[in-house]
């Protein structure tokens, strides 16, 4: 019998799986794909991290601590994973973005720089930014590479001794009512451990019906276009990420050419998907809906849209309040879940690993993870 299963090993299942590996664990990871495939959440080619964290300045620790072990992870295995670009928050003061930024930068003491437009059109000349328009600017932000950093992860889990098994989906999980044990049917038969992790990425409101959390799963569109104009305008140390807060309008976010001026820059909107679910996500890319990204794009940085490139489809797993759901199952202390992560998750991969082994091996944890009980959703 296995101390731990693993269902999932894309961003989070992957880091789970390794640092429960790594402190000794029997571990078996199961996932229905291939390693770090592009089916779910976990995939195209970069992911925005930065400290400043509008969202809540409950997420700085997390992310300070998920720095270090991104830091680690690429040490460990020879692979460059994060990459520091910088970033702008902008949008209007009172905006979420520019002061949910500003907050939690003040309240951990976290360097950035203010920047009114003139200041925004001085040092970063691509933008055209109005007069109103303010930004937050954060040097040491960045971008994560997500196949990379899954890869990763699945290497050094399997390095520790993690038994990990590809194309083997799992419909279905027991608890056993004593709180000492789990059974997980695969096509292989019935696997027996002493703990479960669940990570199960868009997957949530099936296999985690019964947590009392109404998921909403949402197609998602990531887009590539090679500028006009300087290419060297566009490379990471000139074009940071951005986060546009466009009130009404959403959220559009961008982040330079990191694999070269040929791979494009690439642009998103935070939250502006439909919804779906893994089986009837379309991953087709319309006309109308290149021509929405381009416009965005138009009026913030006048050389892009240039030439579109390509687009993928991903999905994104909100919560109600869009903050993460990371706890022991309410009904089943032998079980750990790591879900919902409604768009902005990826960043802290490393760190929720390392939050999922502590709740799998002592059941409890000294991050900070209060946000995050799903027991939230019963209150009302």
């Amino acid at each position: 019998m296995y101390d731990v299963i693993v269902v999932g090993l894309g961003g989070m299942g992957s880091a789970a799986a390794y640092h429960l590996a790594r402190r000794g664990q029997r571990v078996l990871g199961l996932e229905q794909f291939t390693p770090a495939h592009d089916r779910g959440s976990s995939h195209g080619r970069s992911r925005v991290i930065r400290k400043a964290y509008f969202e809540d300045p409950a997420y700085v620790p997390l992310v300070l601590r998920a720095y270090e072990l991104w830091r680690e992870a690429e040490q460990a295995t020879g692979t460059d994973l994060l990459l520091i670009t910088g970033a702008l928050m902008i949008g209007a003061p009172d905006s979420e973005v520019v002061a949910g930024s500003l907050r939690s930068a003040k309240e951990w003491n976290l360097d950035h720089d203010f920047l009114d437009a003139a200041d925004l059109r001085r040092r970063f000349p691509v933008f055209a930014p109005t007069p109103d328009t303010v930004a937050l600017y954060e040097a040491q932000a960045g971008v994560v590479r997500p196949e990379a950093a899954v890869a990763a992860h699945l290497t050094l889990a399997a390095e520790a001794g993690a038994d990990l098994r590809f194309e083997e989906p799992i419909v279905a999980w027991e608890a056993d009512s004593s709180g000492e044990g789990v059974t997980v049917p695969t096509g292989r038969g019935a696997e027996r451990a002493a703990r479960l992790v669940i990570c199960p990425g868009a997957w949530a409101p099936e296999l985690l019906a019964g947590l009392g959390v109404p998921f909403m799963v949402e197609r998602q569109l990531q887009f590539w276009f090679q500028p006009s104009g300087d290419p060297d305008a566009f490379l990471p140390d000139r074009y940071p990420v951005w986060v546009w807060d466009g009130g009404g309008d959403g959220q559009p976010y961008s982040l330079p050419a990191i694999d070269g001026f040929d791979g494009g820059v690439k642009a998103a909107w935070f939250r502006h998907g439909r919804p779906c679910t893994p089986d009837t996500i379309d991953r087709r890319v319309t006309a109308d809906e290149v021509g929405e990204m381009a416009e965005m794009l138009r009026t913030r940085v006048p050389l892009l849209p240039g030439r579109f490139l390509r687009a993928v489809a991903c999905m994104y797993t909100n919560t109600p309040d869009q903050h993460f759901v990371v706890a022991l199952h309410p009904a089943h202390p032998q079980v750990a879940v790591a879900c919902g992560f409604s768009g902005h998750g990826f960043k802290f991969a490393p760190v929720i690993g390392e939050i999922l082994a502590d709740l799998a091996i002592t059941g409890t944890t000294a991050h900070p993870i209060g946000l995050f009980d799903p027991r939230r959703f019963a209150i009302s």
